[in-house]
């Protein structure tokens, strides 16, 4: 099992920015398989934002996103970041961290946080 908690969120105006962290716990020893960031507005479907690889740090990005955010890792704290520069009052939604075991950053993650409420005011 991997537990994730994540932390940063909150409410900022347009043109801001903000740093959301996920910590992963639990069975991470491994360096295999990616984490990610994931993005739920209110009634849309939930959306891919970013991720990177634990092994090598390969990064990808939803194309909304890049140029604004971007994501890194510690791997001694088993931690990912996702600083988001350039808020949008679309990119409102509740973010979730994701762990995925094995392989690359595409594809479905087995382990999810809670989530962490981000609200850009116009």
């Amino acid at each position: 099992q991997v537990q994730l908690v994540e932390s940063g969120g909150g409410l900022v105006q347009a043109g801001g920015s903000l740093r959301l962290s996920c910590a992963a716990s639990g069975r991470t020893f491994s360096r295999s398989g990616s984490m990610g960031w994931f993005r739920q507005a209110p009634g849309k479907e939930r959306e891919f934002v970013a991720a990177i690889t634990r092994s090598v740090g390969s990064t990808r990005y939803a194309d909304s996103v890049k140029g604004r955010f971007t994501i890194s890792r510690d791997s001694a704290r088993n931690t990912v970041y996702l600083q988001m520069n350039s808020l949008k009052p679309e990119d409102t939604a509740v973010y979730y961290c994701a762990f995925k075991t094995y392989g690359g950053s595409a594809g479905p993650y087995d382990y999810w946080g809670q989530g962490t409420q981000v609200t850009v005011s116009s």
